[in-house]
């Protein structure tokens, strides 16, 4: 099972009941603000993997994510992305999938090389056991889709999903964008407004949904994204790899 440490981090799966408190009250104070009070909990976080990236002296949490592992795309279904997206193009891929799933970073700590960390754990993970497919919601922060515009435009110029693989719409409040957007992306703020974690997976060859889900309980815009691994470039690989040696 992963484990790793670099730099000033370490990365470990969550193997206790507090392990998993403590990711869901930082999931929460990044979710819901620094005042929130409780844990950000659902049905999923039982069947899940829990990654906790922690700060190798101090040993605070500054970054947790959770793994869930499905055999296929006929296990599509059980996801937490399957609630807001109709995924049955998906139930086609017939090789090992995991989604990945409320990433999130301590609102208090800025240090880039905590994503980096966490991709390292991520690709040790996939190359374990030999996944296939990466997928999961990509977070952009509020629901008012303007404030995006660029970011969007420039999804649907370069990273729609291959049509064998596209997501259809379930969600009831979606922002089709890939259809209402006619502007040309300004590329300098369509990378500022574009989410780290989606910026990453876009850089590896990753996809994503026509449509975003305005999702009002998390207070995000979200669309569904997945990386195929045999699309990742190798050199983008043997950089990955060599943070998760």
């Amino acid at each position: 099972m992963v484990a790793l440490s670099k730099g000033r981090y370490t990365v470990r799966v969550a193997t206790t009941s507090d392990d998993l408190r403590a990711a869901q009250a930082l999931r929460q104070m990044a979710f819901h603000g620094v005042e929130a009070q409780g844990g950000d909990a659902d049905r999923f976080d039982p069947i899940c993997i829990h990654m906790l990236v922690e700060e190798r002296e101090s040993g605070r949490l500054v970054c947790c994510f959770r793994f869930l592992p499905l055999a296929g795309g006929g296990e599509i279904d059980r996801s937490y992305s399957a609630q807001f997206y109709e995924l049955s193009a998906l139930r086609a891929f017939d090789g090992p999938m995991v989604e990945m799933g409320r990433f999130c970073i301590h609102p208090e700590v800025t240090d880039p090389d905590i994503l980096r960390v966490a991709w390292g754990a991520m690709t040790a993970y996939v190359d374990e056991n030999n996944v296939e497919m990466l997928f999961g919601c990509s977070s952009f922060s509020g629901t008012d889709a303007k404030e995006y515009f660029d970011a969007f435009a420039m999804l649907r110029d370069r990273h729609l999903a291959p049509k064998r693989w596209l997501p259809k719409v379930k969600a009831p409040k979606v922002f089709r964008y890939a259809a209402r957007l006619r502007r040309k992306p300004n590329l300098k703020l369509a990378q500022m407004r574009m989410p780290p974690l989606l910026r990453t997976y876009l850089m590896m060859g990753g996809w994503v949904s026509d449509h975003a889900v305005i999702d009002t309980h998390m207070n995000t815009l979200h669309v569904f994204t997945g990386l195929e691994i045999r699309a990742i470039p190798p050199g983008r690989k043997k950089l990955l790899r060599a943070i998760g040696g």
